[in-house]
């Protein structure tokens, strides 16, 4: 059964795929890494280093190796969270896209009276049809496209 469509949108946005959830030994290892950077930042200005960072770092490094299961609620706080991120960010990010890219390239063609679309209207046509010679692929060729 697919999921009821929300209102006042075409898209669907629920997700299609499995997205697996990264291993906890992986999860662990990069936040003891993190958690060791943001230690040592301080030493570049000659401060000392965050110790309280170094023992979460430290924590997260053996957990890592010695009981990775241990991190499975927090990875999968973390995963979610980032299909959170995902949900918010992408639609901004292509929207954004969209309206640096697009639409300024449509303002500039409509400032020098282009129409690459051909969408004015012509009273005189009698069709819009645009006939081709020659006659474009053969039909069999549209069956397996991909």
């Amino acid at each position: 059964m697919t999921p009821k469509q929300p209102q006042g949108t075409h898209e669907d946005l629920h997700r299609h795929d499995d997205v697996k959830v990264g291993s906890e030994r992986a999860f662990g290892l990069v936040f003891a890494a993190v958690f060791t950077i943001i230690a040592l930042v301080p030493l570049i200005k000659g401060a000392d280093p965050r110790w309280w960072s170094l023992a979460v770092a430290a924590v997260f490094g053996v957990l890592a190796f010695v009981a990775p299961k241990v991190l499975r609620p927090l990875n999968l706080v973390w995963f979610k969270f980032g299909l959170l991120l995902h949900k918010i960010v992408s639609p901004l990010i292509m929207g954004l896209l969209f309206f640096v890219t697009v639409t300024p390239m449509a303002l500039l063609l409509r400032l020098l009276g282009k129409d690459p679309l051909h969408r004015s209207f012509d009273p005189k046509a009698d069709s819009y049809w645009i006939r081709r010679d020659p006659p474009g692929p053969a039909p069999e060729t549209m069956k397996n496209q991909f």
